[in-house]
């Protein structure tokens, strides 16, 4: 991964040295033949004898243009004028610089560039005064120039810009990151709250009745106290299979579903809350999620009534299909006693309320007409949410 890494971003040196061989070949046939090649400005100033090592010279630094394209163009600028000097002229006098500035202007900043094109200006001009050759032909070097120029400079916007955009996706899918934990632990938490808080309910009322009862039948109150036990158990049981599906997302251990409402029922019902449980055939009706939803919707509602009404209360709770909806209501009356509103900021119907709202329900609750609490849910079906 590293070498590809390295590959993309900084190539190989062997791809610059035959870019830099490419180029020499391709002027080879106006450098060849001496004092009869064409040369750069004018007839007779081909190369011969030992200019041909300066010729070499001239494109072995063009191999380091990529890593130092700066310090390219310089040494490259150095062998013009020594080349000037020496009478060593040709085509590659032209074609070494600009392929030179071309690598500063794509891979250095624009400061670093402007001293390279101001050179190569200044000589285009000293050349176009001190000879007799055609003005087009500087007006095509500045041609040349500047197209060589604004090709590397568009290049580099265009790897700017995509190392932004490159970078703002990054930053997004931090944010969303970070927005799906969130989630996730309010997930978490709203799981948690539903298991300690029904089944600590639970086992205090098992434990009030095993209290109340140790002197009249100790018998009794020995069962109540077993049946806490076994009902901590399962609270821990459960918190564990909890955890294993946040880590593992293991499959054997599913969450708990509308299947598992009648052993909830018989929990509560140990508890000393008689609960009536009425429920339509809903096999296939509702999402995994969403049967995990109800479940725990009912498990708040069915602790509320426990905490609240009291074991001497009557819980019911009614699930219907109709109409591409899954209707869920929880009653209790109260022990014959009026309930009040609850109070703001309660953990357990906001709950309740976000886990209906998350497939697409509502959730309503409130005191029932006369005495008692009253929890109204509905939720689509999973055929209605794939329509």
């Amino acid at each position: 991964m590293n070498r590809l890494r390295q590959w993309t971003v900084d190539p190989p040196r062997a791809i610059d040295g035959s870019l830099a061989t490419l180029l020499a070949i391709m002027v080879l046939p106006a450098t060849l033949g001496g004092s009869s090649a064409a040369g750069v400005l004018g007839t007779g100033s081909g190369v011969s004898g030992w200019g041909w090592l300066l010729f070499m010279g001239m494109h072995v630094p063009l191999v380091w243009r990529r890593r130092s394209p700066t310090a390219v163009f310089w040494i490259v600028a150095a062998l013009v004028g020594v080349c000037v000097a020496a009478g060593v002229t040709g085509v590659f006098l032209i074609s070494a610089p600009l392929f030179a500035v071309y690598a500063v202007a794509r891979y250095r900043p624009s400061a670093q560039l402007l001293p390279a094109i101001g050179l190569i200006v200044a000589a285009v001009a000293v050349a176009w005064f001190s000879s007799d050759a055609d003005w087009r032909t500087f007006i095509g070097i500045g041609a040349v120039l500047a197209a060589v120029c604004l090709l590397g400079l568009f290049r580099r916007a265009r790897e700017v810009t995509a190392a932004e955009r490159a970078r703002h996706l990054q930053q997004e899918r931090d944010a969303l990151a970070r927005i799906a934990a969130v989630d996730e632990r309010s997930r978490i938490a709203r799981e948690v709250h539903d298991i300690v808080a029904h089944n600590l309910a639970v086992m205090v009322a098992l434990a009030d009745g095993a209290s109340a009862t140790v002197d009249a039948d100790p018998a009794q109150a020995g069962e109540l106290m077993r049946q806490s036990s076994t009902t901590g158990r399962e609270a821990l049981a459960e918190m564990r299979r909890l955890v294993g599906v946040l880590r593992e997302r293991d499959p054997a251990s599913p969450q708990p579903g509308l299947h598992d409402l009648d052993r909830l029922a018989d929990q509560v019902r140990e508890a000393g809350l008689r609960v009536e449980l009425d429920s339509d055939d809903l096999r296939g009706a509702l999402s995994a999620g969403a049967e995990l939803a109800i479940y725990r919707i009912v498990q708040e509602s069915l602790t509320n009534s426990l905490k609240h009404a009291g074991p001497s209360a009557v819980a019911r709770v009614r699930l219907r299909c109709t109409g591409g909806e899954v209707e869920l209501e929880i009653t209790d009356d109260g022990a014959g006693r009026r309930a009040r509103p609850a109070a703001p900021g309660g953990h357990g119907l906001n709950g309740i309320a976000e886990r209906a709202a998350a497939y697409g329900g509502e959730v309503r609750a409130g005191p029932a007409p006369g005495a008692g609490w009253r929890v109204q849910a509905v939720l689509p079906t999973a055929d209605e949410v794939a329509r």
